[in-house]
């Protein structure tokens, strides 16, 4: 699985992206943390942002210049997961990572040949404090998922059980 960890200023931008695949019929949102599920189950990227603005302290007293974290995770061609185990594998990545308390969205994308998930969240919590990052991209790499039997393990895991 391919991890790639973005951050930036433009929470409305990063959900912005992520919903344009889905009104394209090209995504979908598939779990949500810590932010309101519309009751027609019809997101919105206004309703989103104000969501997630909910646990954001005012602008000047960000601990940071960028607040949001987008987050692409892309497993192998061929692994075939259900929506479920995308899901699941997006949760246990923000857990993992120390963003599991933070409120994020999955979305799953099917644009470029193969099913793909994004996860946007913020960097802040809901004290103004940055979420603890140090050495965010290695610990990443750590968390590569392969999912087998229903259980979430890391690719080299199943290397050594396949040998």
């Amino acid at each position: 699985m391919i991890a790639k960890i973005n951050t930036g200023n433009s929470l409305y931008g990063a959900l912005a992206y992520n919903q344009e695949k889905v009104d394209e019929g090209l995504g979908k949102i598939l779990a949500t943390n810590l932010v309101c599920e519309p009751m027609d189950g019809c997101f919105s990227v206004p309703d989103c942002a104000a969501d997630f603005a909910r646990w954001l302290p005012s602008s000047e007293h960000l601990p940071t210049k960028k607040p949001v974290i987008h987050i692409s995770l892309n497993p192998h061609p061929d692994d075939k997961l259900a929506d479920n185990q995308l899901a699941d594998i997006g949760r246990e990545y923000m857990e993992r990572l120390g963003y599991g308390g933070q409120p994020y969205l999955i979305f799953k994308h099917e644009d470029i040949g193969r099913d793909h998930i994004h996860i946007v969240s913020l960097r802040v919590d809901c004290e103004g404090k940055l979420i603890k990052d140090s050495f965010e991209h290695k610990r990443s790499k750590e968390i590569r998922f392969f999912v087998i039997f229903g259980e979430v393990i890391t690719k080299s895991e199943h290397l050594k059980l396949s040998s």
